[in-house]
């Protein structure tokens, strides 16, 4: 089902440059806790927060496009140093995408993307490596190169982003530089 030319997922992930990922259902397990007044809550994965570091630590770039606006979402992206591309409130992402790769002057084989719903497959039928989570549906699953072990707000952006450092051989580089900069070295 996958209409990406035939190549082992090794060599994908050596290609990538940029890291795009969706937020509900993989950063989180996809609940929305609401209160009374209509505050909306989300659970954020620590592991996964530290994944971001690790990217930022060897300035690998980062993007977000949700489908949902969610000031909880703005919140855990501003804290995790990704301000300049999040898109919220998109149910068109393919818009978002262009943007992106547009600005990063890039071809689909050099993006990865991490997305679970339907609303994520013209991206993920697009980029270089498709990545979703256990519980996404098997209409996603089927187009995605990767799924991951962990679910979504459990790990699985902290398994996507390992694999690529790891892959990339970029993990030791990020993991000494996270440590030099927490401990102020």
């Amino acid at each position: 089902m996958n209409n990406k030319p035939e190549q082992n997922m090794e060599d994908r992930i050596k290609k990538i440059k940029l890291l795009i990922l969706d937020v509900d259902g993989v950063f989180t397990n996809g609940a929305f806790y609401i209160n009374g007044s209509g505050k909306e809550y989300k659970k954020f994965c620590a592991r996964d927060g530290l994944g971001i570091g690790l990217m930022k630590a060897v300035k690998f770039p980062l993007a977000i496009i949700s489908g949902k606006h969610s000031e909880a979402t703005s919140y855990r992206m501003h804290e995790l140093g990704i301000t300049e591309d999040v898109f919220q409130g998109k149910h068109n992402k393919i818009e978002s995408y262009n943007i992106i790769k547009a600005k990063y002057e890039l071809g689909d084989d050099e993006i990865a993307y991490i997305g679970d719903d339907l609303i994520d497959l013209p991206i993920l039928q697009k980029v270089g490596a498709a990545f979703t989570v256990p519980h996404a549906s098997q209409d996603v699953q089927v187009y995605c190169d990767y799924i991951t072990k962990n679910s979504g707000g459990q790990g699985a952006v902290r398994e996507i982003i390992d694999l690529i450092l790891k892959g990339q051989g970029k993990f030791k580089k990020a993991k000494e530089n996270l440590l030099d900069y927490k401990t102020g070295e």
